[in-house]
């Protein structure tokens, strides 16, 4: 059964994310669920939580149907794993967690085996190392020497990758260490290689007086976790520059101000906040969890103007959703579940912001925009309050409520109502911009089927262009090389300055706007802050500073390129690196001669088609030099077809063609017959291909990046699974063509 017989209004995009990712499937693979049941499924399973607060089956069959329409209208989506799991067997239903790990062998290791049971259930995990003591300290029980928390952070990364989320969801973590931690310089540069802790954004918890050093000058002091005394100095400035160079060089590591999220930490009587989940904007105690969703602000414009009616209803409702997502939740684990139900954390957010402002006419860049901002920030977070309190006279407080901030003031259900968090597939499936980051690309070529290249129009944009009457496919073109319309002649200014993108804004103008939103929200916002290329180490640091001044939690920064070998991701011009030849200047390349003896692999690849037997000969190096195969079936066009990929192939690795850049374009083709093996789905013999060279590189051949293959060409800027377009997002990056993510 196909998704596209969805009677919903859904993109062509959207359903290819739900069917690949969402959706039923039977053991065979095959899926068995269309869209309109995967909702219905999660409004019955979410409405079922009223039946435990005297609501009658037939007031819950009400509810389940409000729940269902607030979803298939696009009005709001919860997180990801609400989606995939609620009413079915696993029943797993949070994005976020976040675990202590203590100072001890065997703390350490029940946090690794706690993230992998979490991991298995769809979640990502935050983690706090700076309790562990530092590298050459002294270890008490055996009297030998501490490793040091970056050792310890490689196993967890160890065990991460181990752990396969189902085929849907990947493990994604959260390393953080505090600025005043002995080890903290290797912290900062632990990323440096980037093939290590592909599984980890990590994070440097910056303090108010580390801050107040950089600001004025001087020395701060490192303080040992175990023994809580001094343990050396360091020149704050000189210490912040080189989280700066870092974070300039490929984005990492991101910062947060830890002593600012602890003046809004809800139940400060019930323990300090030390970490936060993978993409940074939930702080959470250990142990507790988050239930995150999204309210679609593209659908709630009318009349050339916001619809605060609507809005104000779908607040109240999506505040009972998340709720009565925390009650039906089967948790991983029961100290989890004693946590959060104690607490009652929900996390209402927001994705579509920049389509709302191009719906009512005002730059993103634009004083107009922030007021508007605050303005609706405000309302949803006072509106969400208001919900609370009204579930808080039916249902009661959260149970911490008295160690709790609001103790003796207002009475509510959750100990925080709204955060923004990075909305990933959730803004391909609703069809609007992510979060609250400006589009990424007013026009972008996507790849489809057969090689097939479709121009990605913004709708709104192509409605305008028309209806001015300067559409044109040659415009397209020309915009999809870049992204932008800033550089084209005949578009007219009042259009350009709407539909800018986020590369058209400066990075103190994307600052100020996660500042409008932070001042509103009770938890944090995730945002990327985009650089260009040219951007300096200088030009970051003025950003983190102004993020500081402004009352931002954290900041996550991405310099254009900065990732190695970065492909472009945004059109199809080609980017020319710094020490590259120009494009004329390129010779002609001589593919290597063939030995006369080679040595290799044969690997049985299960395809549609019939076995595909895929040798992978490798050069006197030891790297792959030409990729031979054989399907079962003999004869015929799959033969035929599966031996001129063979060649190209072969002729791609003889002329020094990185295998990654092979298998990422490879990988993920897809025809008419799909077949299921041990290793997952193989899409067509090209995909089968392109897994059999990827299983030979990650078994210790090739690269040595030991089984991180598609990390690293995800690092890189192109999706793993299908090469299409990434974009970074709030310390994460989604493939806008897919939906495949790399924080889970």
């Amino acid at each position: 059964m196909g998704v596209l017989s969805s009677g919903l209004n859904l993109t062509e995009n959207a359903l290819k994310v739900l069917e690949k990712r969402y959706l039923r499937r039977d053991e065979e693979g095959n899926v068995t669920e269309r869209p309109e049941e995967m909702f219905r499924r999660v409004a019955r399973t979410v409405a079922s939580a009223d039946l435990g607060y005297g609501r009658s089956p037939a007031e819950v069959e009400t509810l389940a149907e409000e729940f269902y329409r607030m979803m298939t209208s696009l009005s709001f989506l919860p997180n990801s794993p609400t989606l995939m799991n609620a009413g079915r067997r696993l029943g797993q239903l949070s994005a976020c967690f976040v675990l202590p790990v203590e100072d001890s062998m065997e703390s350490i290791f029940e946090a690794v085996k706690n993230a992998a049971i979490i991991h298995k259930s769809g979640g990502g995990t935050g983690f706090s190392f700076s309790r562990l003591r530092p590298g050459g300290d002294v270890v008490g029980s055996t009297k030998g020497i501490s490793s040091g928390p970056i050792s310890f952070m490689t196993v967890f990364d160890t065990a991460t990758e181990a752990v396969k989320q189902g085929g849907t969801r990947r493990g994604a973590n959260m390393g953080m260490l505090r600025v005043d931690h002995p080890d903290i310089l290797g912290f900062i540069t632990c990323k440096d290689d980037n093939e290590r802790l592909n599984n980890f954004n990590i994070s440097v918890a910056l303090t108010d007086g580390f801050m107040e050093k950089v600001e004025s000058g001087g020395e701060y002091d490192l303080i040992n976790p175990r023994t809580r005394e001094v343990d050396g100095r360091l020149a704050a400035r000189d210490v912040f520059d080189l989280i700066v160079r870092h974070a300039w060089q490929n984005g990492e590591p991101g910062i947060v101000f830890i002593d600012r999220i602890n003046q809004s930490n809800p139940t400060p009587r019930v323990g300090e906040i030390e970490s936060t989940n993978p993409c940074g904007e939930q702080p959470l105690l250990p142990y507790e969890s988050c239930n995150l969703g999204s309210i679609n602000l593209a659908r709630m414009v009318s009349d050339g103007g916001v619809d605060w009616d609507r809005l104000r209803v779908t607040v109240h409702r999506a505040v009972h959703f998340l709720d009565n997502v925390i009650d039906v939740n089967r948790y991983p684990l029961d100290r989890i579940a004693e946590m959060t139900r104690a607490n009652r954390k929900i996390g209402l957010g927001v994705m579509g912001w920049a389509d709302m402002l191009i719906r009512l006419g005002i730059p993103y860049n634009s004083e107009r925009a922030l007021d508007l901002a605050e303005e609706v920030m405000s309302f949803i977070t006072s509106e969400g309050r208001a919900a609370s309190a009204a579930l808080a006279e039916e249902r009661g407080v959260f149970p911490n409520y008295e160690k709790s901030i609001y103790s003796g003031s207002i009475r509510v259900r959750n100990a925080t109502i709204t955060t923004i968090a990075p909305t990933g597939t959730l803004s391909i499936i609703a069809g609007c911009s992510s979060g609250i980051e400006p589009i990424f690309a007013v026009c972008f070529v996507r790849t489809v089927l057969e090689g097939t290249k479709l121009f990605e129009i913004n709708p709104y944009f192509e409605a305008v262009a028309r209806e001015r009457g300067f559409f044109s496919r040659e415009m397209m073109e020309r915009i999809s090389e870049t992204g932008s319309i800033s550089g084209i002649a005949e578009i007219p200014e009042d259009v350009k300055e709407v539909f800018v993108t986020a590369h058209d804004i400066t990075p103190e103008d994307h600052i100020r706007m996660q500042a409008a939103f932070q001042r509103h929200v009770d938890n944090a916002v995730s945002k990327t802050v985009n650089f260009p290329n040219h951007a300096t180490p200088d030009d970051v640091k003025k950003v983190y500073l102004q993020a500081y001044r402004l009352g931002c939690k954290g900041v996550t920064v991405y310099r254009d390129g900065s990732r190695e070998s970065q492909v472009l991701s945004k059109g199809t011009k080609e980017r020319v690196r710094a020490g590259d030849h120009a494009p004329e200047e390129r010779q002609k390349i001589i593919p290597r001669r063939r030995p006369d003896v080679v040595k290799g692999t044969t690997q049985a690849m299960k395809t549609g088609c019939g076995t595909l037997y895929v040798t992978v000969n490798e050069d006197e190096e030891g790297l792959p030099f030409e990729v031979f195969n054989h399907i079962g079936k003999a004869g015929g066009c799959a033969s035929s077809q599966s031996e001129a990929i063979g060649r190209l192939v072969s002729l791609a690795l003889r002329s020094n063609i990185a295998p990654e850049e092979i298998i990422t374009q490879l990988k993920g083709i897809s025809c008419h017959q799909h077949a299921w093996s041990s290793g997952g789905k193989i899409s067509s013999c090209a995909d089968a291909i392109a897994k059999a060279l990827e299983l030979y590189m990650t078994k210790g051949k090739g690269n040595g990046n030991g089984g991180k293959l598609g990390d690293v060409v995800m690092q890189i800027g192109a999706c793993p699974e299908c090469g299409g377009t990434v974009e970074h997002e709030g310390g994460c990056a989604v493939c806008r063509n897919c939906g495949h993510t790399r924080c889970g």
